[in-house]
């Protein structure tokens, strides 16, 4: 009887981790008017911390005056194209830190889009631990967001929407000592532990708000990459797997906080991800490319403004 409640909380733990994953069905979205990287990443610079919080999640969080929040904002990252919000609580995810950096795919691939060998554009990403835990030692879910603008001009005001894109390593997470040896992919595994019947009662709570669930929230497909820059007539091929884990090239630096880790200046300012793809979740993930980090800020901004839009299961 124990190990079957603890499977099923584990499994109810993967859904409220998803909490940044699925959704809701969406109402009306306001109107993608544009963004401009200089004016998202000014306003995530704004307000950096002078001591990192430590944001716990709770069931408490979900619930506000018969309000079901975490079912909001579900529906708020399916419906809702903005960049930027009016400041709100990141419900699981809520320990992070944004890098700001470059994307660079350099290898040739079947892939269309920014998934193109030679393309190049600005990202704006948010790291984070899922849960409560940040600290080594402890078992961390390591997720990356990332914002992809198809332009290498900060002030070039977009008429596109980015391009969002979701990471996992582990649902349940693991005691990786550091960020860049987890290997984060959209459709994370999920570890089973006695630990996980810890966190039933929340992910009861998350279970019942995404009864209403986006199709196979499980996995974030990555169409709007493939499907970014396309030229006239031309069909997107998008890859079914993307895997991002730090270079083998960069230093792994000891902190006992993940984001102390992801400081891009203890890296002289360049901070390296591998960018890999693959057709199957079981196939071999090649690398076409690499994510390079040259700023770093954990700021309130970045853990209450910053918006990452989660594209809807086709």
């Amino acid at each position: 009887m124990a190990i079957s409640f603890t499977k099923k909380a584990a499994a109810f733990g993967a859904v409220a981790v998803l909490g940044l994953w699925g959704a809701v069905h969406a109402k009306a979205a306001p109107v993608y008017v544009g963004a401009r990287v200089r004016d998202v990443w000014t306003e995530i610079r704004s307000n950096p911390y002078r001591t990192l919080p430590q944001e716990t999640v709770s069931i408490t969080k979900f619930f506000s005056w018969g309000t079901n929040l975490l079912a909001q904002s579900a529906t708020r990252t399916i419906a809702d194209d903005s960049d930027l919000l009016p400041r709100f609580n990141k419900l699981v995810h809520p320990n992070g830190i944004c890098l700001k950096g470059t994307w660079n795919m350099t290898e040739p691939s079947p892939y269309t889009g920014y998934f193109e060998q030679g393309r190049q554009g600005v990202v704006i990403a948010r790291a984070s631990s899922a849960l409560s835990e940040t600290q080594v030692g402890k078992y961390r879910g390591f997720g990356l967001a990332v914002k992809l603008f198809p332009t290498d001009n900060p002030n070039h005001l977009l008429p596109l929407k980015t391009a969002n894109f979701f990471v996992i390593d582990d649902l349940g997470g693991t005691l990786t000592p550091h960020y860049l040896d987890a290997a984060m992919t959209n459709e994370p595994a999920v570890s089973i532990r006695a630990s996980s019947i810890l966190i039933a009662p929340v992910a009861a709570a998350a279970s019942s708000a995404f009864s209403s669930a986006d199709r196979n929230p499980g996995i974030r497909q990555l169409y709007p990459i493939a499907e970014l820059g396309l030229r006239a007539g031309q069909k997107a091929v998008v890859p079914n797997y993307i895997k991002i884990v730090g270079s083998h090239a960069m230093k792994r630096v000891d902190k006992a906080d993940f984001r102390d880790e992801l400081n891009v200046g203890l890296y002289g300012n360049n901070l390296d991800f591998d960018v890999l793809v693959s057709a199957t979740k079981t196939g071999l993930f090649e690398k076409i490319g690499y994510i390079e980090f040259q700023e770093s800020t954990a700021s309130d901004s970045c853990d209450h403004r910053v918006h990452f839009h989660h594209p809807k299961f086709r």
